[in-house]
């Protein structure tokens, strides 16, 4: 697909007022995002997305590199330029940014009275931008009458009044249940599908990520860490702060204090495995340790999908002969058993290319 935003070893440094420190908010990210696709731009607070997003929209100007959109430089563009460039640059945020005294029609309507498109022009495109959204029906209330998710859907149309090229939506969900949130989310995933919008999300939330997302970029430190298809990221995570994230996102491994409560009633051996989307998986496990002699007893997991394709992880209590109460202690039938058997079944799986984790004692 063909690169409608550039991001060229861009910097973003800041002097404090207050002491005269420099502090390095953006620091030498490259990045491309594609025509058509919904990127995902995720960190944890100070990471840099905000100001990313800034630089993007040249709202902000880097301390070095360039940010082009749509074959234009916009660092190279004098301001009034720039002014120009961003009216193909739709944006909502977190907290919607909706006129008080002004209707719905009035908050959709605006960007287009200020481009200076005739009234007949913006009725119309107000009605079919309302209608697309849900909130025809709501064209004369004002915002403090609706919920918020029905403020952020304004916010989507008031974004969308200019028909943009490109759609930046920085926390737009952080404030919304999980509902809404969802609700949220398909009406992005309809712009960029109906109306072949280019969307950048920027977000906190890994959840949101694997929701609507293409591709994902992690931020941590002002830098971007880790970039790639979106299955690819929760499926092998490659740096700690991706990996982080994608636990929070979809709760398939026991934490501290889960296995510390397996282990009380499980005391055989603990093994996660990751469950993908490749064929016969399943079988593969399960004959694995048949041929073993394990018995292998599903204690804790989750198995979800990302664009169809599934993943998650399975805990497993893997013991041998005589079962866990077998032996001395935690974990005696599975060691005084026939830890050898164990081994082979693990390693077996990792010879297969099944990804297995043992769940170490705290």
């Amino acid at each position: 697909m063909p690169v409608l935003v550039e991001l060229r070893g861009v910097s973003k440094h800041y002097r404090r007022a207050d002491t005269g420190e420099t502090v390095v908010a953006v620091e030498d990210v490259s990045l491309d995002v594609h025509q058509g696709e919904v990127l995902g731009v995720i960190g944890y607070s100070g990471a840099g997305k905000s100001t990313l997003v800034r630089l993007v929209n040249a709202l902000e100007l880097p301390s070095s590199g360039s940010v082009t959109v749509a074959g234009q430089e916009l660092t190279a563009l004098p301001e009034r330029d720039r002014r120009q460039a961003r009216r193909k640059i739709g944006m909502i945020f977190q907290q919607f940014n909706l006129f008080r005294s002004r209707t719905i029609a009035g908050n959709v309507a605006y960007p287009l009275k200020v481009a200076g498109v005739p009234k007949a022009e913006r009725d119309r495109r107000v009605a079919e931008l309302l209608d697309f959204v849900g909130l025809l029906e709501r064209a004369h209330a004002y915002p403090e009458q609706l919920s918020g998710g029905q403020k952020q859907r304004v916010g989507i149309a008031r974004a969308l009044a200019a028909s943009p090229d490109l759609l930046l939506a920085d926390e737009a969900t952080s404030a919304l249940d999980p509902e809404t949130t969802s609700e949220v989310l398909g009406l992005l995933r309809r712009v960029n599908k109906e109306l072949g919008v280019t969307i950048i999300v920027i977000t906190h939330e890994m959840d949101a990520v694997r929701q609507i997302a293409d591709r994902v970029a992690v931020m941590e430190q002002g830098r971007v860490v880790e970039v790639g298809d979106v299955y690819d990221v929760f499926s092998t995570p490659k740096t700690g702060a991706a990996q982080r994230f994608v636990r929070t996102a979809l709760h398939d491994r026991p934490s501290t204090d889960t296995l510390a409560r397996l282990r009380e009633r499980h005391p055989g051996r603990l093994v996660t495995v990751q469950i993908t989307d490749e064929a016969g998986l399943q079988n593969r496990i399960d004959a694995v340790f048949r041929s073993a002699g394990v018995t292998a007893e599903l204690v804790y997991g989750g198995v979800g999908e990302i664009r169809e394709r599934r993943i998650g992880s399975l805990t497993y209590e893997l013991t041998v002969g005589g079962g866990a109460g077998a032996g001395d202690g935690a974990g005696g039938g599975a060691r005084a058993g026939a830890p050898d058997a164990i081994d082979r079944a693990v390693a077996a799986l990792r010879a297969d290319g099944v990804t297995t984790d043992e769940e170490a004692a705290a």
